[in-house]
């Protein structure tokens, strides 16, 4: 069953389908160090990395398990990262949020103004009754950003993944449909991306 990817909007972004042309936009993204120092996965050091990116969003959405956006600064249409549902399970109702913000971008409260948006539209559209997250446990505004929007830490996986060659801890975090509260209140700022 193919998934459609939304276009949303709220009051300062617009979640969009990812084009041919974000590959440049998403390469200088995952290239950063800085950017990338709490993943599991290095910094790109190949152009191709993104053009693969790419078509992993299109066969994810193909395949039914999950949507990537694009997120663009509604003002200036600048390309502000991120965001995803991955691993959805129509059969247990659920599926693991995550999202990837330029350096630029943070501090700004993109990531849960962004995050809001796409968890809204899943929990409509996904019929949705869990959501899970993780967070390497140094990435404390990431975490944040997930307690923000509702997310309850749930638990800490044990050197579950070798971020930069160092052993490294993530929280687990989990929202249920029943506590999830879509908010219109504007979203305050000082946040970063997982």
């Amino acid at each position: 069953m193919t998934l459609a990817t939304p276009i949303l909007h709220t009051t300062r972004l617009r979640l969009r389908p990812f084009t041919d042309a974000d590959a440049e936009p998403l390469f200088a993204l995952h290239s950063s160090t800085y950017v990338m120092r709490y993943w599991d996965s290095p910094p790109w050091t190949d152009q191709a990395r993104a053009e693969r990116f790419l078509s992993m969003c299109r066969t994810m959405a193909d395949e039914g398990t999950g949507v990537r956006v694009a997120i663009d600064r509604a003002s200036d249409g600048a390309f502000v990262g991120w965001c995803v549902l991955t691993g959805w399970n129509p059969d247990y109702r659920s599926a693991s949020l995550g999202y990837c913000l330029a350096e630029a971008m943070w501090g700004h409260g993109y990531a849960t103004e962004a995050a809001r948006a796409l968890l809204q539209w899943a929990f409509d559209t996904l019929d949705l009754n869990r959501v899970q997250a993780e967070a390497d446990t140094r990435n404390v505004a990431s975490a944040r950003v997930l307690e923000r929007i509702g997310f309850v830490r749930e638990g800490t996986l044990r050197e579950d993944c070798v971020v930069n060659g160092e052993v490294s801890d993530s929280w687990v975090f989990g929202l249920l449909r029943r506590e999830w509260r879509p908010s219109a209140v504007p979203i305050p700022a000082r946040e970063t991306q997982r």
